[in-house]
């Protein structure tokens, strides 16, 4: 059976030994993304460099996209409380930045190797899917990515990303890549648009790509839409008319519903002389903003609850969906096969048995000569067994190749990862050694299946001890001075025959 490398090996347990010191919880979950990949591992759905687990963001990840000039680089100084970004009208990086705490007060920034190395971070192994886009591109990476440090404690725990200014009208393939991956490896994604571009329709390209994209998936939940900027509508008081203009469009993309947050800058907003009107907008960014920030401090309870449903997610899709289109794939080269075969040996072996005269009294001369002695048999046999046979493994050969030519036919809306493991898979189950009549993947059998209903019982357990962590619906577990406050039943009534007794003994005095 195939085991990971010693690579994949040690960064597994470098992870490990990362996640003990925060939650001994997700080291469990470790060694259960450990039992997927075995299952993997055997279907061939991932190479031994491969883990489930290198998937998966183990920390708390906060993406900010937009549009050009969107302010994302102030909201983010705003929120860190550290001028970590530079900002202003001037200020265009085009790089994805990862942000990350550290004890050293001195802020530092990494080229984008430190992240394509680390499977701690969203960006781990990016460069063979950069490679992917176009060749050679992934020597590019430092272009594309880069890690700042800060020792703001608002980063402690989490990891905040910032993009460059979005255009889907110009903007390359391999950032388009990126954008994809970030927003969907990232807990809470903030996607920023800019007030002071009152006609969103221009956009519609990016619109489709920032909003279109996201509201018919499973976490459409996690994506929040912020209208930066919004001082530049007190000279004209015209608010209302910007965020419904910015609505329509959204709506005309299918986002309907959910919060639109309108926010701005004190520190870099320009002077709004009517006093009424900058307290109004000032009300309602502070009122936003702080919805913000409480939304952003869930995301590290939430991140427990998603690693969790990742896990799930994919047990899930190796058993329910990839496996039965596997199945499918095997039935579809057996056809091939089956009527390749048909068209060429067939009457290939057909013509021999007419030319050589069986079964009939005139028989070919030759033919005599073969069964004449089992030597002259073998000596002819031989060779045409041995060219039927190659000419059976060029058509099973041929059978497969045309299929994962037309791979879009069971696998057009997975993930190119995911893609790429049905391939491997299929190519282990169309083998020159894999037999036609069998039906079942290569792999797949009842340890595979023990194997994934042992990790969704451990799902179903690790949410059960997070509910009891943050939950108590029983109510039994009830703080000592809320016993203090409200005292029992049995308690009352002590008091009460206490009392009682007391007003007895004073009227026995009285007498």
């Amino acid at each position: 059976m195939p085991r990971p490398n010693q690579q994949v090996k040690q960064r597994l347990r470098e992870l490990e030994s990362h996640l003990k010191n925060e939650n001994q919880l997700l080291v469990d979950v470790v060694k259960s993304f450990r039992s997927l990949d075995r299952v993997a591992y055997r279907l061939g759905l991932l190479t031994t460099d491969q883990s489930f687990a290198f998937h998966v963001p183990w920390w708390p990840m906060i993406s900010v996209l937009g549009t050009f000039s969107a302010g994302k680089s102030s909201f983010i100084n705003r929120y860190i409380g550290e001028n970590i970004q530079e900002s202003g009208t001037q200020a265009v990086d085009d790089k994805f930045t990862v942000m990350c705490y550290s004890k050293d007060s001195e802020r530092r920034s990494l080229p984008g190797i430190a992240l394509d190395a680390d499977p701690r971070f969203p960006f781990y192994k990016m460069r063979e899917e950069l490679d992917k886009v176009s060749p050679s591109e992934g020597a590019r990476i430092d272009s594309y990515l880069q890690l700042k440090t800060c020792p703001s404690e608002k980063l402690k725990g989490q990891i905040l990303i910032d993009s460059p200014g979005f255009d889907a009208d110009a903007q390359r393939t391999a950032t388009l890549r990126i954008t994809d991956h970030i927003m969907n490896m990232s807990d809470l994604v903030l996607i920023l648009f800019d007030a002071r571009r009152p006609e969103p329709g221009a956009m519609r390209d990016t619109l489709q790509h920032l909003v279109g994209e996201t509201v018919t998936r499973s976490d459409a939940n996690k994506f929040l839409y912020i209208l930066n900027q919004i001082d530049t509508t007190a000279k004209e008081d015209n608010l209302e008319e910007v965020v419904g203009a910015w609505q329509r469009a959204i709506a005309e993309k299918g986002l309907t519903a959910g919060k639109f947050y309108t926010i701005f800058n004190p520190e870099q907003a320009r002077p709004i002389e009517d006093d009424k009107i900058r307290q109004r907008l000032e009300a309602k960014s502070n009122t936003d903003m702080a919805e913000l920030d409480a939304r952003v401090a869930q995301v590290k309870v939430e991140r427990f609850y998603r690693i969790i449903a990742n896990l799930e997610r994919t047990a899930h899709e190796i058993e329910d969906e990839l496996v039965p289109r596997l199945i499918e794939l095997k039935k579809k080269w057996r056809k091939g096969i089956a009527w390749r075969c048909a068209l060429f040996l067939l009457p290939m072996v057909a013509g021999l048995v007419a030319a050589s005269g069986y079964g009939h009294v005139q028989q070919a001369p030759w033919w005599r000569w073969i069964i004449s002695s089992w030597q002259s048999g073998l000596l002819v046999a031989g060779p045409i067994c041995v060219i039927l046979v190659w000419l059976y493994a060029l058509i099973k050969k041929r059978a497969a190749t045309k299929i994962r030519q037309s791979t879009p036919v069971g696998t057009s809306d997975l993930g190119a990862e995911r893609r790429e493991g049905m391939l491997n898979a299929f190519t282990r189950n169309s083998g020159f050694w894999n037999s036609v009549f069998r039906t079942k993947p290569v792999g797949w059998g009842w340890r595979s299946k023990k194997a994934l209903e042992a990790v969704l019982n451990n799902a179903d357990r690790y949410v059960q001890e997070l509910n009891n962590t943050y939950t108590d619906p029983s109510g039994k577990h009830v703080k000592v001075t809320d016993r203090q406050k409200e005292p029992d039943n049995a308690q009352m009534l002590s008091l009460e025959i206490e009392q009682s007794s007391l007003s007895e003994q004073k009227n026995n005095t009285g007498l």
